[in-house]
């Protein structure tokens, strides 16, 4: 004998398949170890200004690449964006090597990362790891010295900053530099907030003239946050001819940054 599904069972099954199509999927992922090996193998001979460094968390161990000023007047941690490496050329790069002539020594990290092609919603899963990260290399630069710690996160990398902070409050920093913040993929909505309302140190927004639509749309909202935060040294900057990525705008991402840190009372 056949029998047939209850009128009400079939509008509880078409209900919860809508909700389902409606909501972001997230698969359970862990890091690609393997492809970030493949990564440290491929820059790490041509490291010539900075020492690379091994620090762990997660039970696995990732490269930093640490560039002392002499003098220093602290250390500007950098997160690269998605699928990229701690002496990528777009951005990290000119902010590690440029920002020491500046006077700031820098400790740019290897972020989680997944294979290519892998969206905003593929990476929210691997998130939680990236805050590991971020504690080991405060921790690292604890028994450094004492001066002042600044973090500095591009667009992936500002979305695993951001839920470091979402998580851990600002305590263990003294600043914060956000670059291309709120970018994702298409018809990906933002599931990772800014937490610039509830922070007590200063926040430089840094973003290209010619960003991609979502973070140029989000500008209201992030002024908004850093008004609510309060801190006279915030700031929100608009780099002019410039993109995204900040193609061929190093010297002057550089140039921003460094005036910011320089001039910004990180309260020590």
């Amino acid at each position: 004998m056949k029998v047939m599904p209850s009128r009400l069972l079939l509008q509880l099954l078409a209900t919860f398949s809508l909700v389902g199509a409606l909501l972001p999927v997230y698969a359970d992922h862990t890091p690609d170890y393997q492809r970030e090996a493949r990564l440290a193998d491929q820059i790490i001979d041509d490291i010539f200004d900075g020492e690379p460094v091994w620090l762990d968390a997660n039970n696995h161990s990732f490269l930093g690449i640490h560039t002392l000023a002499d003098p220093s007047k602290g250390t500007v941690i950098i997160l690269h964006g998605r699928g990229y490496h701690p002496d990528w050329p777009e951005v990290v790069g000119p902010l590690r090597n440029g920002l020491v002539e500046a006077g700031w020594s820098t400790l740019s990290l290897q972020m989680p990362v997944l294979a290519k092609g892998r969206s905003y919603y593929d990476y929210i899963p691997i998130f939680k790891f990236s805050r590991g990260r971020l504690d080991a290399a405060i921790d690292y630069l604890q028994t450094q010295s004492d001066q002042p710690v600044v973090l500095a996160a591009h667009s992936c990398g500002a979305h695993m900053a951001n839920d470091w902070l979402s998580h851990n409050g600002d305590e263990r920093i003294d600043g914060y530099i956000i670059m291309g913040a709120g970018a994702t993929d298409y018809r990906q909505p933002l599931e990772t907030p800014f937490p610039f309302a509830e922070m007590r140190v200063p926040i430089l927004d840094l973003y290209g003239e010619h960003e991609f639509p979502q973070p140029i749309d989000l500008i209201p909202d992030r002024l908004d946050l850093l008004a609510r935060g309060g801190h006279p040294d915030s700031a929100m900057v608009e780099l002019p001819g410039t993109d995204h990525y900040f193609h061929d705008a190093g010297e002057a991402l550089t140039e921003v940054v460094a005036d910011w840190l320089n001039n910004t009372d990180f309260g020590r």
